[in-house]
């Protein structure tokens, strides 16, 4: 059983999405590249110039990032049965690293020029509008990447159990956050540079250095943050109450008897969840079909994106004994039906016999191994029973189409019940016959003040004497009282 389609529709658009946020930033990161570049030359500032040449360096970043998400939202196949949701995850650690970097980078250069002479040429206003231009494309940059986050994120529940559950949220979209990052980091560098350069404008050249340190420091924080999410990440890390949440979820559905083992892993924006829950042991298929499928069903209204395979097996405390015994029996390789089961309880001690039908023509060597069979299961699984005593039947397939009924037949029939003073009356006789079978079926009045236990111990002598003059014969007596 699964569910998600739907969801995982709604995830590849959201990919799609993703992907074209993706474009468009790397877009306007390369156009930031050339302005800085070119006005940094003409104007000769070296802290613009960095600044172009850490915009192509994200531009690489960027693009790596976006076919890390066309590959992410590509549909399941023979070798990712999960999909390529990991990829994402996968891209957004490279990019991490790729923030490190940059930043460790950064700090080293910062610490460098600390130490030497200043510049011979210092930049101009020409360098600042370059830098301001940079600010525009970097804000844009922000906005669309925050967009895109807001859109590929869950949709509060409405139960507060899920958000009290701590769904974490990290996953999907962390190339788009490693891009954000970037971009908040790109906004800051260059704020960075146009500070230094209007200080060293001004004279005071060592405060673009400072800056630049603390961001550098800035960033490596933010990226090693990444990096350390992406990796939990990628081995497959899960939310302990979000998992618990889903187990309440689970736990709550009617018929649910209790919640086994829950396996849970995301991939891009997909929650994919394996549940083995419990349910009655007397529970019919169709209902144990039912009851997964609403499980699935409670699970995806309150948990976006999930996709959940529920597993069933049968819990048989709090079923009878009588229903656990006749379902035992019939699981027993030899057995044709099982029925009329009894339990007694005697001085603490409980006692169980029960009827079992197998192949007529099968021997008591064969068929007593049957019984012995059963006997042993039903001690296993049952050792509350104490002993169990079985009642070996031939079992006379009753096909559905028969010949006309027989007359002659019939006449013995009533032949035979003329011997039983207590039968008041014989009514309707349907005698059927196919083959060498026979199926029986007879209208018996008796003395209504008769008890019914008396009743039946001569429907069962009757039902014997006929099966011993008719070899093959299925036979069942409908009694009534007489009037």
């Amino acid at each position: 059983m699964s569910h998600g389609k739907k969801d995982a529709g709604r995830g590849r658009s959201t990919g799609l999405t993703r992907t074209k946020t993706l474009y468009m930033s790397l877009c306007a990161i390369f156009s930031a590249f050339v302005v800085e570049m070119s006005l940094g030359v003409i104007s000769n500032s070296l802290a613009l110039m960095t600044d172009g040449i850490h915009a192509l360096l994200d531009c690489v970043v960027t693009a790596v990032l976006l076919i890390a998400a066309k590959m992410a939202v590509k549909p399941p196949d023979a070798e990712h049965t999960y999909g390529h949701g990991k990829m994402e995850s996968l891209g957004g650690m490279m990019g991490g690293i790729a923030i490190l970097i940059i930043a460790c980078f950064f700090i080293y250069e910062s610490l460098h020029r600390m130490q030497s002479p200043p510049p011979a040429v210092l930049p101009g206003m020409l360098a600042i509008a370059g830098g301001l231009y940079a600010i525009g494309i970097d804000i844009f940059r922000i906005i669309i990447l925050q967009r895109s986050l807001k859109q590929s994120s869950p949709s509060p529940s409405k139960d507060r159990g899920f958000t009290e559950g701590g769904y974490d949220g990290i996953g999907g979209g962390t190339t788009v956050r490693a891009d954000l990052y970037h971009a908040i980091m790109d906004l800051g560098s260059t704020s960075v540079a146009i500070i230094g350069i209007a200080f060293a404008y001004v004279g005071a050249y060592q405060g673009d250095f400072v800056a630049a340190l603390v961001l550098g420091g800035l960033l490596a924080v933010l990226s090693i943050r990444l990096v350390y999410r992406t990796a939990l990440d990628l081995t497959d890390i899960i939310s302990p109450s979000l998992v618990l949440y889903v187990r309440k979820i689970t736990n709550s559905t009617d018929g649910v008897v209790r919640t086994g083992p829950i396996l849970m892993r995301r991939a891009g924006d997909t929650i994919f969840a394996d549940i083995t829950i419990s349910l009655r042991g007397d529970t019919s298929f169709e209902r144990a079909h039912e009851i997964s499928a609403n499980v699935e069903q409670n699970i995806a209204d309150r948990v976006p994106g999930s996709e959940v395979t529920v597993h069933f097996e049968p819990d048989w405390s709090g079923v009878p004994f009588n229903t656990r015994i006749l379902d035992l029996a019939r699981t027993v390789k030899g057995v044709r039906g099982a029925h009329n089961v009894n339990t007694h309880n005697m001085r603490g001690k409980v006692y169980a016999d029960l009827h079992v039908m197998v192949d007529r023509k099968m021997d008591l060597t064969s068929a007593h191994a049957i019984s012995e069979t059963i006997e042993k299961e039903i001690k296993r699984q049952m050792p509350e029973i104490e002993h169990t005593t079985i009642h070996l039947e031939p079992f006379v397939e009753v096909p559905e189409n028969f010949d006309l009924e027989d007359r002659m037949l019939n006449k013995r029939i009533r032949m035979i019940l003329d011997r039983y003073p207590q039968v008041r009356s014989t009514g309707r006789i349907v005698s059927l016959i196919f083959e060498d079978s026979f199926k029986i079926e007879i209208d018996c009045s008796f003395d209504g003040s008769l008890s019914i236990e008396t009743v039946h111990g001569l429907i069962s002598e009757i039902e014997r004497t006929i099966s011993l003059d008719l070899d093959n014969a299925v036979i069942t007596i409908h009694p009534e009282p007489a009037v």
